[in-house]
């Protein structure tokens, strides 16, 4: 199975792909889309819109993994904006015929790390363990977007 896993973000969009057999992961390709914040929001929905396209013609995933809406009674403009992030993902993958699930972040910590309030570098550890990455990724939003394909992946063997 080829899973996608995409961190979306208005400023930086993680993504990472993997190929599953059971238990056994492998890192195909994993990147992130980065938007200047002084370019208007259109433009830079256009450009995440852009390379989700490009990675679904490339690597063919059979699914998408995103990471669920969060919103924080603070800060309800961040997840307007990641609702409209979410939302061009999700014509892509519509354009595209390719079925997207959602985890929440709690969940993939969970699954990837065994405790839902890991840290980021907790999480990015057990990323590099798990796909035998050497060299810690440079971009958290990377590690997270695998960490979503990772989770998809073994929740996916636990139904087996």
């Amino acid at each position: 199975m080829r899973i996608l896993g995409i961190d979306p973000g208005l400023g930086v969009t993680g993504y990472g792909v993997i190929d599953s057999q059971g238990m056994d992961l492998i890192l195909i390709e994993a990147g992130v889309i980065k938007n200047p914040s002084n370019i208007p929001l259109p433009i830079r929905l256009k450009k995440v819109y852009g390379g989700i396209i490009g990675i679904l013609k490339d690597y063919k995933p059979g699914i998408i993994v995103l990471e669920e809406l969060y919103s924080h009674y603070k800060h309800p403009m961040t997840a307007i904006l990641m609702g409209h992030v979410r939302g061009v993902i999700c014509l892509a993958a519509s354009e595209r015929k390719v079925p997207v699930i959602g985890y929440s972040a709690t969940q993939v910590k969970k699954s990837v790390v065994g405790n839902g309030r890991a840290s980021k570098e907790q999480t990015q550890r057990m990323v590099q363990h798990f796909l035998k990455i050497k060299k810690s990724p440079a971009s958290l939003d990377l590690t997270d977007a695998l960490a979503l394909a990772i989770a998809h992946a073994f929740y996916k063997c636990s139904e087996v």
